[in-house]
Formats: structure tokens, sequence, C-alpha cells
């Protein structure tokens, strides 16, 4: 098999999509993850909260790849309110760290009009690579 679907243990099945695809060589593709948990459900309704979790569930998709955050190539965040990301910046660094570490990759930031669950105020994507040797 050329490639590998990743669903962390415990986690609601995603309908329509994976949340991870493992490629032979080690490059992992990490689908949108928004900020509900592995139940689907939303525990926090503000951006920060959303983003901790959304970052929380990337974490989780990498390490069910046998990856860790290191591993992480790029980010594509995709916000609603321009305004409200802008007016958070500081508290979006820290949570940031709290979830990722020190750990910066390639990253892209994109205002949408909105996403598909009507509740989400962020969606982030992520590619990995994790070295098989």
């Amino acid at each position: 098999m050329s490639h590998q679907v990743i669903q962390p243990e415990g986690w609601a099945p995603a309908k329509g999509y994976a949340n991870g695809m493992l490629s032979a060589d080690g490059h992992l593709f990490v689908g949108g993850q928004i900020g509900w948990t592995a139940e689907q459900k939303f525990e926090a309704h503000d951006f920060i909260g959303q983003m901790k979790q959304a970052l929380r569930n990337i974490r989780d998709v990498v390490e069910a790849a046998g990856g860790v955050p290191e591993d992480i190539m790029r980010l594509t965040w995709y916000v609603t309110d321009k305004a409200e990301y802008l007016a958070a910046q500081a508290e979006v660094g820290r949570a940031y760290r709290e979830v990722m570490g020190r750990h910066f990759p390639a990253m892209a930031m994109v205002v949408v009009a909105g996403l598909i669950e009507d509740e989400a105020r962020v969606e982030i994507e992520a590619t990995a690579f994790i070295s098989k040797g």
C-alpha cells in the first residue's frame, strides 16, 4: 500500500474525509482540524480555546502516525474573523507554544467567510514529514 489512513484511537469517525494520510515515504497530510474534541463536540466557543483544540487535534494525528510536533513542516490556518485574530495576537503566541512548543513551521493564514461547521472559528491543516529511519 502506498498510503495509510491515520485515525487517532478513540476519535469519532471522520465522515467523508480522513483526519490524516501517511504516504510510504513519510509525508503526513493532516486534514483541516477545527476546535472540537475527539467526540466532535465544541467545548470552547472562543477563538483561543478553539485554536488550542485544533492544534491538539493536529498533534494527536501526528502522534498517531508515529511523529512528534517537530515533524510538522507546514500549517495553513483558516480564520473567520481577522479582527478577532489580530486582537488576540499575544495570547495566540502563548497558546500556540503551550500546545506545540517552540517549533514554528512554515505557515499561512487565510481569512474565510465561513467554515462548514457553523460554530467553528478556526480550521488548521498541516503537512508533516515522519522519518522512517
